[in-house]
Order: C-alpha cells, then structure tokens, then sequence
C-alpha cells in the first residue's frame, strides 16, 4: 500500500526501532546474545536415559492439501514421494497423519467420506488411503495416524460426539484394512476438545473390534486434556497420547515450546500433533527448533508438520506451506521446501523406540539465544545422534562431546543444513567426518544451521530435479468417461461437497461428475455451499461451458475466474451463473470477504428435473456473458477479477450432475513480460534470464553477476507469495541481495500477475501493482516496495 510522508517515516522509525530490537532477541523472545563465543560440554553417557522418541512426521489433511499429488505425472509423482517418505533420501517421514474425511472443507479443501449416505460405504474414495500405501511402500515402519476434522451430516443427527461416529470410525478402520493399512493412533475431533465418555467409549470400542494395538490419542487441541486425565482415572486409562496443536505457539518462531505439569503428570507419551503452518522454507528455523526444544522445555516426543505437502492452487489459503509445494499437475513440476532439509536432520538419524538422553540435551551454553541441541541413543546400546540447532546463535562457537556408557567411541558422521542460506548447495551436506580420542571431540559450530552428529550411516540426499513450470493449456475438456466410479476427477477439487464420477442420469450414457454429499456435513470451519474448482489460476480470458442436470429443485452454478479464497471457503474470489429448476438466474460475483454482489438476473424456461441443460461463461476483459444452451441471459462488465480457474456447483447440497466441461480460449489477457525495476541494481526477470514469454519469473540481483537466485514464484507467469513484501529484514540488504514479495496491505494469497500493459495486475484483489503515476483500476495504489529501504522503492514494467 502507499503510505503518505509522515506514515513513511513513522514506517521507516519503526523499522529501525524493530531491526535493533530483533538484534537483542527482544521481539522472538530469545535470552540476549552471549558477548562471546559460546563454549558448551556434552556429556552423552549411554547408561543415562530420558523419554522414548516417536517420531517426526507430517500430516495429509485439514485438508485437501494433498489433493493434486496423485494427478501428477511419473517419474515426478514418484520423485516428490521419495522425498517426503525414502529412508535415505529426503524428509523421511517417519508419522503420517491422515484425515478421515467428512465432505466438508478443513481448510484448503474437503476430504470425501467413506459414507457420504449411512449404509452406502466407498473404501475406495478419495486419496488418503492411496498416499498412506504409497508411504509405506517407501517405508514400512511409518506409523499412521487417523484423525477427523468433519463428518457426514447423517451422524448422530448432527452430533459428532455419538456412537454413529465411533461406528462411523470403525468402519473407516475397517477399510484401511482392506487396503492393507494397519493405523497405528487414532484421534477423536481436529481441535475441537473432548468428550470424556465418548473417549471411554472408543478405547474399548477398539478392542472389542479387533484394534486393540490402535493407540488413542486426546484430544488434537490442547494440554487441557491432561487435566481431565489427572482428575479421572477412567478418561487417563481411555487416552493413550496426550496430543497437543502448536505448543510453540501458533505461526511462531517457536523458541519456546512448553507442556504443562499435568500433561508430564499423566506419564503418557506428550505429542506436538499438529505443529507448523510455515512456509516450506522460512518455517524450516521454527520446525527444528519445535523438535528440539519440544523435548527439552516440554517433553514432547513426537513432531507433526501441517501439512505434509502444498499440493493445491496457488490461489487457496496456505498455498506455499508444507515440507514442498506442488500446484501444477499437469506440468509436473514441484518445489521442495528447505524443511525437507531441517527434518530430515532428525529422521534421518534417530528412528522411533530410540531413547532421548536428558542430561546430554539443552541449550547451547545456557542461554537459549545460542540454539538448542537433544541427544539419543539406539536400541542397540551403541548407536547415538546428537542433533544441534544454531537458528537464534549469532556467532560462531565450539562444542566438546565426551562419550561414555558403552555407547560407540568410533568415527562420528556430521551433516549440516545451513538454515540461513538460499542456496539449496547447502542443504543436507556432509561435513568431515570426526574421529574422537579418548572418546572426546570438539567442533566449531556456525549461526544459522542445524547439525546432527551420529555414529550411524545411511543418510543421503536425493538427486532428483523438477521440471520447469508451464500453464494448463487451453482449449482444455473433460467429459468423465475415462474415470472409474466414484473416482474422483483429475485437476478438480472438492471445497465444499463431495464432486465423484458416476454413472450419468436421465438416459445420458457415459458417466459424469455429480455432487455426492446429499445433506450438509458436520463442519469443521464455516458453511457454504457444495462447490469445487478445476483448471489453472492463470487463466484470463476464456469460455467455460458444461453441462448440467438438476436431480432435486435447487440451484446449480456455473464459475469463472475463481480467484483468490480466503477462510473460510465461502469467502471464494470469482464470477458465478446461477440457474435453478424454475428458470430463475443470476450472475453474482463473490469476494474474498464473502460478500455476494448481483451483477444481473432473471427468468428463463424452467429448466426442470432430469434433463440436461448446457451454461456458459464468457470472460473476455470486463465483459462477462452468461448463457443457458444458446440464450443469452445476460452481458455484464466487471474489472475485479481478470485471472482464474473454472468450478461446478450446487447452492446447498443437491446431488446434481455435470457433464462435459470445456474450457475455450479467449483473446488477449494476461502474459508474461520482463520487469525493470526503480530501484538501481535490482529486477524481475524471466528464469535463467531467458526474455519472458510465458515462462516463469524470478526475483533476480542485477547486480549481482549471477543467474536469477531461485526465487521462482507459482506457475508461469505469476508472483504468488502469501501476504509478503519486498522485505530485506532477514534475507539481505537492498543493495543487490535476496528479497521477498508481499503485499504490503496485509491481504492474503495474493496473487500478481505480469499484464500485457505497464502494470501488474492483483487478481486477489483487482488491484495493481505499477508505477504511481499511473492508474489503478479501483482508485487505489499497491506498490511493492522494500520495507527497510527508505522511501517506498517502486517496480514497474518499462515503457
């Protein structure tokens, strides 16, 4: 946003007061910084002991964050899997949570049901199971972890606390199994507390079913469950794992990770079971150090990342976060995350049923600024991993190791991750191997890294490459026949709903896409419609049509240029055609805020129940038209969206059909072009510095001598960061070092694309970034700018 001249200094003050303040630790919370160089003693003695490790993994749900992996090609399918799930090779996720969907959206999408109507069970819906066979394959001593966030609305009358939902859950179990799936924990309602007799009930449920090894956990929410368990000894002998979400603090630096005294109290294993939120690679700092300073201030002995993976649109909440991100199917090509590199320093060297050794774990020299470091030990009496994180260290400083108690005097194996760096060159690396004498060594340990240090082998670094990122082409159609029942179809995500392939009704033959969710589910997050999108986020100008029939009286609808969602998912960005049975219509555009506005309406025909009815959105420009078959209902003119994918809907939950979905080109639109920037020594410029044709940009340092510093953004010609500015605090200076790009309006996923004019037009918005004396399209100015740089610094397209 453009601040007026006093507002810019008083940016520009605070901007001071807030660098000298993050230099003291004030502002994240650190104890001050040593005035000289650490030096810190660890005695790992193998008769010593501490709590049983249970692993660091990830979660798939909460949801539909997994949903576009399984539509990507071979070998890229494969080589993201292998780096999230190989032993060996990459993050090796050693936990697996997966969401027991329940139709409704969890976040960034919803989950199918197994049972979206009682008695009708799918075990084959959906892609949980498919990516829980798919980890263990890769590695069959995961654990996996089944938790729900919403539910079928037909449970217990709306009630998640019932006996249908536990029966509901055991039939769920039962369908892991006949997909080979053994789940190892269990939790009750993301977040949602708990129930103590439903918690009782479910113990001995599981028992009585066959799954007496499924471990309980309570309740995903909070340490507040502990102090029910502390009071009733029933409930304590119901919950085997105390799960507690983001102990460390929510979207936090996460230097300081506590329980509580009832949660140690209960003796039960203490989980971070939801921990995260972070951008794949600035939240790789914060994601260590919850792992090691969740043990050493709280105890907890299990890490789970949220989410495992970004595999959806650019245009959802949350698009960037996860261990590697992977929003274009049809390309194939994916992003991993510097926390790939901060978890694999943990999992790649202790396995769970590994000991953590209390008095060889702490905090570098004392002091919490220096980093944190925790030590374990293997089964097998010999074996040990110290794992040590300089994230919050600002000088370089020394550690000396001294080994005893039978654990292996041998060669030590060093990897370090420099946590610091954008240079993907130095993550994961192996140092020099360390041989002790006397059992005794010492290291120099530098800021700004992770380092574990082990009398194991095996590590190693996968090799695979992703292919460069390219548009969903256009013309683009699918008509379902190629799909098996009750699939789900490719490059469509469910937000609201369940949209699955099935046999086509009245007597259309083939098979089409129908909304399955016959009554409004248990939610999670706030209501809205059953809807889903499909197709690209750059998309311009274009006409979608498909068919559609009406099974129950209601209203189907038609989207164009879905654009940016924010939660909960009603609030979706885009241009929507209406149509119910008895003939009336609309075209509405919705906002970010969830705010319907009626661009026109009408009657038509009725179209009725059981017959097929075609509807078309044309999107050229500001000009949208609507049609029903070949009747124009409508020509409107609305500049707020110029980019976005397509959608089929139901206004409620009718279980209505789509048919025949094909996406046109337009002319013109929105294409890629080089961007030259006000401020000397710096650009944004095609990748590789090839011109920009549609290819992707990145944030490049003219200056510099070098390629472009992989600051590659979502899709070909899009700057899609989540709520981010041209800030150099923490990644350089402005004078030809690395940025980042964010709004500085504070809006959410924000998306920026490079027009065909001199400006960058926010399709979150319909704002746009450009030059200030030039013209925006609602009156407003957004420009980006350097927030420690002075005045505001302006990039522009040139002329």
């Amino acid at each position: 946003m453009r601040f007026p001249p006093l507002r810019q200094a008083l940016v520009r003050a605070w901007s001071a007061v807030c660098a000298a303040l993050l230099l003291t630790g004030v502002l994240v919370g650190l104890d001050a910084a040593p005035a000289t160089a650490a030096t810190t003693t660890i005695t790992i003695n193998g008769s010593q002991g501490g709590r049983t490790f249970d692993g660091v993994g990830a979660i798939s749900g909460g949801g539909g964050n997994s949903r576009l992996l399984i539509d990507y090609p071979e070998p890229e399918r494969s080589q993201i899997l292998d780096y999230l799930f190989k032993p060996g090779y990459g993050a090796n996720v050693q936990l697996l949570k997966i969401e027991i969907g329940g139709d409704a959206n969890s976040t960034d999408g919803a989950e199918p049901s197994i049972e979206h109507a009682r008695g009708a069970v799918n075990c084959a819906v959906g892609y949980e199971f498919w990516l829980a066979q798919q980890a263990k394959a890769r590695n069959p001593n995961l654990k996996l972890y089944g938790l729900a966030w919403a539910a079928p609305g037909w449970i217990g009358g709306g009630d998640f606390w019932s006996q249908d939902m536990i029966d509901y859950l055991m039939t769920w179990l039962g369908c892991a199994k006949s997909d080979g799936l053994a789940i190892d924990y269990l939790g009750g309602w993301n977040e949602r507390g708990h129930d103590k007799g439903w918690y009782e009930t479910l113990h001995s449920t599981l028992a009585s079913n066959g799954y007496g090894g499924t471990k309980v956990v309570g309740d995903d929410t909070s340490w507040g469950t502990a102090d029910d368990m502390v009071a009733d000894p029933a409930f304590k002998a119901a919950v085997d794992i105390v799960g507690d979400h983001y102990p460390c603090g929510y979207l936090s630096d996460s230097t300081t990770c506590n329980s509580t005294a009832n949660a140690v109290a209960t003796g039960k294993p203490l989980w971070a079971s939801e921990n995260g939120s972070l951008d794949a690679d600035s939240g790789a700092q914060a994601l260590i150090r919850s792992i090691t300073r969740g043990y050493i201030d709280g105890k907890m002995t299990a890490y789970l990342n949220w989410p495992l993976v970004a595999a959806i649109t650019p245009n959802l909440p949350f698009s960037t976060v996860g261990l590697a991100v992977a929003p274009s199917p049809w390309s194939g090509s994916y992003r991993l995350g510097k926390e790939v590199w901060a978890m694999a320093q943990v999992t790649q060297f202790a396995q769970p049923g590994w000991t953590f050794i209390d008095s060889a774990s702490g905090y570098l020299g004392g002091a919490r600024a220096n980093g944190s470091y925790v030590t374990l030990k293997s089964p097998n009496g010999s074996d040990y991993s110290s794992i040590i994180e300089t994230t919050t260290a600002t000088a370089a400083q020394t550690v000396t190791v001294h080994v005893s108690g039978g654990l292996s005097t041998g060669t030590v194996h060093v990897w370090a991750t420099n946590l610091a760096s954008a240079n993907s060159s130095g993550y994961f690396v192996r140092q020099p191997d360390v041989t002790p004498s006397a059992g005794g060594y010492t290291l120099t340990l530098q800021p700004g890294y992770v380092y574990s240090l082990t009398t194991t082998t095996g590590q190693g670094k996968g090799t695979a490459t992703s292919p460069s990122p390219t548009n969903l082409a256009l013309p683009y159609s699918d008509t379902f026949d190629g799909y098996a029942t009750n699939a789900e179809a490719r490059y469509v995500a469910d937000q609201q709903g369940s949209f699955e392939v099935r046999t086509c009704a009245a007597g259309r033959t083939g098979k089409c896409l129908q909304q399955v969710t016959p009554v409004k589910p248990i939610e999670w997050q706030g209501d809205s419609d059953a809807f889903a999108l499909a197709g690209d986020t750059t998309w311009s100008n274009y006409t979608v049509s498909v068919d559609v029939n009406l099974q129950q009286a209601g209203t189907a609808e038609l989207i164009g240029r879905a654009n940016t969602q924010s939660r909960p998912q009603n609030r979706q960005a885009g241009y929507e055609l209406r149509v119910g049975n008895t003939g009336a219509w609309q075209v509405v555009k919705n906002s970010t805020s969830g705010t319907l506005t009626t661009l026109a309406s009408g009657t038509t025909t009725a179209l009725g129940l059981n017959s097929w009815h075609t509807l078309t959105l044309t999107l050229q420009g500001s000009t949208i038209t609507a049609k029903i078959g070949t009747t124009t209902l409508a020509t409107v003119n609305d500049t707020s969206y110029v980019l976005g994918q397509v959608g089929v809907g139901v206004v409620g939950y009718q279980t209505d059909q789509f048919d025949n979905l094909v996406v046109t080109p337009g002319t013109g639109g929105v294409t890629a072009k080089p961007i030259t920037s006000g401020m000397a020594g710096k650009c944004l410029q095609a990748q590789n510095g090839a011109s920009a044709d549609g290819t992707p940009v990145v944030i490049a340092t003219c200056d510099a001598g070098s390629a472009a510093q992989n600051w590659t953004v979502a899709g070909s010609n899009t700057l899609q960061f989540n709520g981010k500015c041209l800030d150099v605090t923490g990644q350089g200076t402005a004078d030809g070092t690395l940025v980042e790009l964010w709004t500085c309006n504070g809006g959410t996923n924000q998306q920026w694309a490079v027009g065909s004019g001199s400006s960058l037009i926010g399709t979150g918005s319909g704002k746009c970034l450009d030059d200030p004396a030039l013209s925006t399209t609602d009156g407003t100015q957004q420009e980006i700018w350097t927030c420690n740089g002075g005045a505001n610094q302006v990039w522009h397209l040139p002329t």
